[in-house]
């Protein structure tokens, strides 16, 4: 029955998530259809039986509390549960799992700039290997986009100086409209793209058919070392500068007595608004700013360094 109501109504599924969420969907469908029904229905009873000219008893009911309390705390128990339904699915959304691929995505009137791991990009297409989970790591260069794909029953907004995750498994292969579901200005409509998933051997020859390109952590490294980094934050520097070799996902402590997790937001802001977050035990002017020296796709490259630092045991190149 639900893959007949797909058909007629919903986007294929093309995603282990869109069952879930057309399931969501169906339930609350089902649910708000049953009660406008009996609203309705309840509403020409009432006008048919207590109509001018008619018989009915209008005298009031006595004893009504349990009869509200029924109608009352049904709906409210169903709607809890489906409220609980619903937040099991979202946070089920919103955590990626740890094998999932990393792709960078930036937004940009009118375009969707796309970098893979390896270091190869696209503009409005990604490539994907089908049943490999998949996390977008999402950044806006100017106003605000949103990354929709109705087959994967995803969509996320993407925000400028802010970063925004999506993620999802592909389940079948074919290629699946990818659409900007914000509207970002007069070119609006033609941000558009497409989301190819494809089998292991046909993906396998797309990597073998495209160019080699340095890795998103090579040219990280390279950035690293271009925009004196090194200097600072290496294991010979002579500034004294917070270490990065495996920060990423630990707690840093600020010179406010808070303490943060370091994740790509909290990396992306110490390089463009190095103020924004002291390190406690530092001064407030060691750090540079590179506002407007550094691309959005720069700075991702440089922090998916500093990510693959925590994964090493030796410091800073």
């Amino acid at each position: 029955m639900t893959a007949l109501l797909a058909v007629w109504f919903l986007p294929e599924r093309a995603s282990d998530i869109a069952r879930e969420v057309d399931a969501l969907f169906y339930g609350l469908l089902v649910l708000c259809g049953i009660i406008a029904i009996g609203v309705c229905a309840a509403v020409i009873v009432f006008c048919l039986r207590y109509r001018q000219g008619s018989n009915a008893t209008r005298q009031a009911e006595q004893k009504t509390i349990p009869l509200e309390i029924t109608w009352s705390a049904i709906p409210l128990v169903i709607f809890i549960a489906l409220f609980i339904w619903a937040g099991a699915v979202y946070f089920h959304m919103s955590k990626p799992p740890d094998n999932a691929t990393e792709i960078h995505v930036v937004g940009k009137q009118w375009m969707w700039k796309i970098q893979h791991p390896t270091g190869r990009r696209e503009i409005n297409e990604i490539h994907l290997l089908i049943n490999q989970p998949v996390k977008l790591l999402m950044t806006s260069q100017d106003v605000i986009h949103d990354v929709f794909v109705p087959a994967f029953r995803t969509k996320q907004d993407v925000l400028p100086g802010r970063y925004t995750i999506e993620w999802f498994t592909p389940i079948k292969t074919g290629d699946y409209h990818l659409f900007c579901a914000e509207y970002c200005g007069d070119g609006h409509s033609r941000m558009g793209g497409w989301v190819h998933v494809m089998a292991p051997d046909a993906y396998a020859k797309w990597l073998a058919d495209t160019s080699t390109t340095e890795s998103v952590v090579a040219a990280g490294a390279r950035l690293f070392q271009a925009r004196g980094c090194a200097g600072c934050h290496g294991p010979n520097a002579t500034v004294h500068a917070p270490p990065l070799n495996g920060i990423f996902g630990h707690p840093v402590a600020l010179s406010t007595g808070k303490t943060v997790i370091a994740d790509e937001q909290y990396i992306h802001d110490s390089i463009l608004q190095p103020k924004k977050d002291i390190v406690a035990g530092y001064p407030d002017n060691l750090m540079p700013t590179y506002q407007g020296q550094l691309g959005e796709e720069e700075v991702m490259e440089l922090i998916g360094y500093i990510k693959a630092l925590g994964s090493t045991s030796g410091g800073v190149p």
